[in-house]
């Protein structure tokens, strides 16, 4: 039985994926995070706005965008520098109430936007079929999310697609693929589409032409149409707690208590499936979201690594029964199947049964087992 093995900085696993710790348990994200000069990638992102100004297209840029804080964040930013903005949203079939409200608001600070909507039986189908195969309910948020916006890139011709922060940077990747640029390859590890493609999913309930909002061009051809993809967290620093201040200056709105981790202005807009893509993580590697929003706290020393063990302890207990229950209302299963669905998944090389519950050998959560 392998054991868990937590970074003795920020507290991040070595099961999460492209986490790896040194000879001091330290993580790779914490020993790879160094002084930026911010004010010399400022100046960068002004010369890259002057080349896109150049082309001078109906837009200067599209932003793929949730109305969450970060894509609030990243449209301010992109009209404080004067480019004409083009927004695309994958609309979830779980969007609530306050995901509706914030995106609304985003829209109103003055930007065009598209709202997608894919065909509602063939992504439930796809949805439930992503979560049996892979135990993700975000696979086809993810591709869609990618094939809509560089597709629509393309045939618009906008030349440059704004993303957020550099998933490789913030939770560990290689370090080719840090830095400012989104490609395919950045999308094969860090796209979380399991490395899949439109090719892998057709069946008998799935055609290909079912599947064209989730086709993403090659990268032939984004390169051919000279469409360029960045992160916006590279030339200004990313961190949630400063992008949800920004973001609440202009209208963003956080719900009144977190839905799952520790944010509650983060994974808010989504009703279900974020949340169980996050509660997830439990069966597979051992820890949660909390893991996550914590380790980012721990970093950025506005939480000491015994007060982020406290919270782990106080609040990783709970199972979001009520989210649990609208995706199995939703994909129309019961909740035995889900919960069947979800043992396929439980990492038996880091779990232990005793008396018929579960636990996790060298947890730092002291007192609690997963349930019979």
């Amino acid at each position: 039985m392998n054991e868990i093995k937590f970074c003795k900085n920020c507290l991040i696993p070595n099961t999460r994926p492209n986490i790896t710790l040194n000879k001091n348990q330290i993580c790779n994200v914490c020993v790879g995070k160094k002084k930026i000069d911010w004010t010399k990638r400022k100046k960068k992102f002004l010369e890259l706005i002057k080349s896109v100004k150049k082309k001078k297209s109906n837009y200067d840029c599209l932003i793929p965008v949730s109305g969450g804080k970060d894509s609030t964040w990243q449209v301010k930013q992109a009209l404080k520098y004067n480019l004409k903005p083009l927004c695309i949203t994958w609309r979830s079939p779980a969007r609530n109430k306050i995901g509706t409200q914030n995106l609304n608001n985003l829209i109103n600070l003055g930007v065009d936007h598209i709202d997608f909507s894919i065909n509602p039986k063939k992504e439930k189908y796809f949805i439930l079929k992503s979560f049996r195969k892979y135990g993700s309910t975000l696979i086809p948020m993810h591709m869609a999310m990618h094939a809509i916006s560089v597709r629509t890139a393309i045939e618009k011709k906008i030349p440059l697609i704004i993303w957020g922060e550099n998933s490789a940077e913030e939770y560990g990747g290689q370090e080719s693929l840090k830095g400012r640029y989104m490609n395919n390859k950045w999308r094969k590890y860090y796209g979380n589409s399991h490395n899949t493609s439109v090719i892998d999913w057709i069946d008998q309930n799935l055609k290909n032409e079912d599947l064209h909002p989730y086709k993403l061009p090659k990268q032939t051809e984004i390169n051919q149409k000279k469409i360029k993809e960045i992160f916006l967290g590279y030339y200004f620093k990313w961190d949630p707690d400063s992008t949800y201040a920004f973001s609440k200056r202009y209208g963003f709105k956080s719900a009144t208590k977190p839905k799952i981790g520790l944010y509650n202005f983060a994974d808010i807009d989504d009703e279900f499936l974020v949340t169980i893509h996050h509660w997830m993580k439990w069966y597979k590697f051992g820890f949660s979201r909390m893991w996550d929003n914590l380790a980012i706290e721990i970093r950025n020393k506005r939480i000491s690594l015994n007060n982020a063990v406290k919270k782990i302890n106080h609040f990783e207990k709970q199972k979001p029964s009520k989210e649990i229950k609208k995706f199995c209302n939703y994909v129309n299963i019961s909740s035995k199947m889900f919960f069947k669905i979800c043992e396929k998944f439980r990492n038996k090389k880091i779990w232990y049964k005793k008396n018929k519950n579960w636990f996790l050998k060298n947890s730092i959560v002291s007192s609690w087992n997963w349930g019979k």
